[in-house]
């Protein structure tokens, strides 16, 4: 009932940029918050920053200053500038919405595809 088309994704080198997106849509009445999460390989899936209806956002402590977190809610789009990357920061990026769907109003976690990171010189 709700989609997530994840993109901006690719390679980068230390110290460059990178803008994701993540437009949702379907049967959505409202969205009450949006994340992004990263999975590196052999570690578990991590929250990176999240944004809830009213602005408030949240951010992992090894991210804070580097990355923002934004949302656009006319398109239902998430967004998560990446600056300064590091190695580190070398993941897939996934996408989670917390939507309220049309009908029952029935709120519904949707996760995105997924969308490969990589920072390497």
């Amino acid at each position: 009932q709700v989609q997530l088309v994840e993109s901006g994704g690719g390679l980068v080198q230390p110290g460059g940029s990178l803008r994701l997106s993540c437009a949702a849509s379907g049967s959505i009445f409202s969205i009450n918050a949006m994340g992004w999460y990263r999975q590196a390989p052999g570690k578990e899936r991590e929250l990176v920053a999240a944004i809830t209806s009213g602005a408030t956002t949240n951010y992992s402590g090894s991210v804070k200053g580097r990355f923002t977190i934004s949302r656009d809610n006319s398109k239902n789009t998430v967004y998560l500038q990446m600056n300064s990357l590091k190695p580190e920061d070398t993941a897939v990026y996934y996408c989670n919405v917390e939507a309220v769907l049309l009908w029952s109003y029935r709120s519904l976690e949707v996760w995105g595809q997924g969308t490969l990171v990589t920072v390497s010189s």
